[in-house]
């Protein structure tokens, strides 16, 4: 039984992967210190034989007794709200916890894989994005927090790879929704959901011609797995290139949710938001055969689901951790 260590593993994604991992026959170990991620979305596992549960900050000395064939580095603020409210912890997690991490890795003999994001890119130029964009950043802007922690656990796992010999994967990973996302964790889709339930005001930031591509947690999940199982050490996008602008989206989700009385409105545009993103997956289909299968409308059906049934238990309602 592969042993596989997933930090970061009570989020959003991170429980995802858990549970796509211990289907695959691997024994999980999840390690999180619950600031961004929740109990909830591993409750299901615990008491699992192929499943263990460490509450520990990866920014720390990272110890795990016997083997590991694994190591998926996920411990991250992930969202706008959160790593303006954590910038310290956000950038010493990409720094301290990749290298922690890393070092586990290493010392183990254990496949490492980054989760990088599409933030790398900026505010892009480029247009739709290939990973060889070098990108677009303010580094001592508001967001800089979290790109730049992201570049930063990319040039080290890379340097690690090419010193060390560490077998290292680089995901990026583009806009990602679904089931386990927090209703209050400040991006679009929860933000848009959560309000048109509760018949509060829709905001949309700028006029809301700014595009995201969204991609179901499902397929994302499997393109990470795949990635994970090739041979390919450098970066690759992950993410759907169905592209919507903020203002459409806002009102599909509106539209899902007839009974609301919700109504949009507009706010300033926060500082360097990114007015376009698109991944470019060509590298993904040739090298993982991977592409999208989740329609926007279909995914967008089920995560409204999860929320309409957060709202009425009242759950979800942690603020992120000072």
């Amino acid at each position: 039984m592969p042993r596989t260590l997933i930090t970061g593993g009570a989020g959003f994604l991170g429980s995802h992967l858990c549970d796509r991992f211990i289907s695959e026959g691997h024994e999980v170990i999840c390690m999180d210190n619950l600031s961004t991620g929740s109990m909830e979305n591993i409750a299901h596992l615990l008491g699992l034989p192929s499943f263990r549960f460490i509450h520990y900050n990866v920014t720390e000395y990272v110890y795990v007794e016997g083997p590991l064939d694994y190591v998926l580095h996920f411990a991250s603020p992930a969202s706008p709200i959160d790593y303006l409210k954590l910038p310290i912890q956000t950038l010493k997690v990409g720094s301290l916890g990749t290298h922690k991490t890393l070092g586990l890795a290493k010392a183990k003999n254990a496949r490492f894989l980054i989760a990088s994001t599409s933030e790398t890119y900026g505010d892009p130029i480029e247009h739709p994005q290939k990973e060889t964009y070098w990108g677009n950043v303010n580094p001592i802007g508001y967001r800089g927090v979290y790109d730049e922690a992201k570049r930063f656990a990319e040039a080290l796992t890379m340097a690690y790879h090419r010193y060390h010999g560490v077998d290292t994967r680089i995901v990026r990973i583009f806009n990602t929704y679904g089931e386990r996302m927090r209703l209050h964790d400040g991006r679009a889709i929860p933000a848009f959901m959560s309000q048109a339930l509760k018949d509060e005001p829709i905001t949309v930031f700028g006029d809301g011609s700014q595009t995201r591509s969204v991609c179901y947690v499902s397929d994302l999940i499997e393109g990470i797995y795949r990635l994970l199982m090739s041979d390919y050490n450098l970066p690759v996008n992950i993410g759907n290139p169905d592209e919507v602008s903020m203002l459409d989206l806002a009102k599909e989700i509106l539209a899902m949710v007839p009974e609301s009385e919700s109504k949009i409105i507009f706010e300033a545009l926060p500082e360097d938001d990114p007015k376009i993103r698109q991944p470019d997956i060509t590298l993904a289909k040739s090298l993982l055969g991977w592409e999208p299968r989740v329609p926007r409308n279909e995914g967008l059906k089920r995560t409204l689901q999860y929320f309409r049934q957060a709202v009425l238990d009242g759950t979800q309602e942690k603020s992120v951790a000072s």
